[in-house]
């Protein structure tokens, strides 16, 4: 959230942080805090009425966003699209039927509230599959699960992390390549600008489907690129989406089929909107909170034009215990742009379950995707979290 609140600054706009953590980095750096939880909508709509607010948002936060579209929505402040839009991209159970119910490829899913039901069900479902959270983000409680038997510990996982305690089971889908999670912007409803990047898990950590790392440009191929894009602009043309930046995940599957996994109209998590203004120049973040107080966004966007590679790594820990030092290789310290790290020696760190886990980030540059691709290979090898 701090980069919103500096874009915000920057651009003369009072800022007000809302949530029920008052020690949250963020309204160090807001105008204004407001002790509201962002879940609880009606009283953030009572406490927005009261300020007179010009905009609300939410930014890498999934849990805001239902949140900000419906105050926005009852208030008539600007909006990146209907309510119930917003509600059917925030729910995977729901976002799985619209993009069944209007041809899109899509796995087989189903969501359940209770292992019962899900149990004498298994039949429906080719193994192995995903196990998920409905309303959750940041890869928590995702588990992939090869057989019947485990099921139950998966959706026991599931569950902890679901505000609605329901779960959802789907199909896994094999990638081609690297999946890309990235962000996008639309205005007025048309889709301007759209990246797509590889993105990398450690099969090592605790939970091996947490993103780990990203690299820009993509590798996918661009044939896969235009039929995500086309049918990216078709499910924000019926969604009556309008401005907005979205966080997206695609893949193109081994079955030869490209596939929107996830759609989220916010700024994705892990500093994506950052890395794509330091890598294409393109400043999505600015243009989000234009966008929020109803300003109109003048600047002419072109599609992505990198300068060079780029790769973020998100520093994590493989163990529990008490942090040493991060160990960077010479062999990759050319290739630093920015390292931004969260934790100082002696504090407890988490063996990776989640984006919750993150330890900061190292931002690299590099000349080509060809040494980009070398050193990303050796990644784990070359940069370390060192634990006691």
């Amino acid at each position: 959230m701090l980069p919103v609140i500096q874009a915000a600054k920057n651009l003369c706009i009072y800022t007000i942080t809302c949530d029920y953590l008052p020690n949250n980095i963020a309204h160090k750096y807001s105008d204004e805090y407001q002790n509201v939880s962002i879940i609880e909508k009606e009283k953030v709509l009572s406490l927005a009425d009261d300020l007179h607010i010009d905009g609300i948002m939410s930014f890498a936060c999934d849990p805001g966003v239902e949140t900000a579209a419906y105050v926005a929505e009852q208030l008539g402040l600007p909006n990146v699209g209907p309510y119930k839009s917003v509600s059917i991209l925030q729910n995977k159970a729901l976002f799985r039927k619209f993009l069944a119910d209007n041809n899109f490829n899509v796995p087989k899913a189903r969501s359940y509230s209770d292992l019962n039901d899900a149990l004498s069900e298994a039949d429906f479902f080719q193994w192995p599959v995903m196990i998920k959270p409905v309303d959750s983000a940041g890869s928590k409680g995702v588990t992939k699960v090869y057989d019947i038997y485990h099921l139950a510990s998966a959706v026991e996982d599931a569950i902890k992390f679901s505000k609605t305690r329901q779960f959802i089971i789907e199909e896994y889908i094999e990638a081609i390549g690297c999946p890309s999670d990235t962000d996008a912007l639309s205005i007025d409803g048309n889709l301007v600008y759209i990246s797509f990047n590889d993105q990398y898990f450690d099969a090592s950590a605790k939970n091996p489907f947490t993103p780990a790392a990203f690299s820009w440009p993509t590798t996918m191929l661009s044939s896969t690129q235009r039929e995500l894009r086309d049918e990216l602009q078709r499910l924000i043309a019926l969604l009556g989406m309008r401005t907005a930046i979205y966080n997206i995940e695609t893949r193109q599957g081994s079955d030869g089929k490209a596939y929107i996994m996830e759609v989220s109209p916010r700024g994705g998590g892990n500093r994506l909107a950052e890395m794509l203004r330091y890598s294409t120049g393109v400043d999505l973040i600015k243009y989000a909170v234009l966008d929020a107080v109803g300003e109109s966004i003048a600047d002419e966007i072109d599609e992505p034009k990198y300068d060079g590679s780029w790769a973020e790594v998100i520093l994590h820990s493989k163990l529990n215990g008490k942090f040493q030092e991060l160990s960077i290789s010479s062999e990759i310290k050319p290739f630093i742009f920015e390292e931004d790290l969260w934790i100082k020696k002696g504090d407890v760190v988490q063996e990776f379950t989640g984006a919750n886990e993150s330890l900061g980030t190292l931002i690299l540059h590099f000349p080509n995707n060809i040494i980009l691709k070398d050193k990303m290979e050796q990644i784990n090898d070359l940069i370390q979290i060192i634990v006691e």
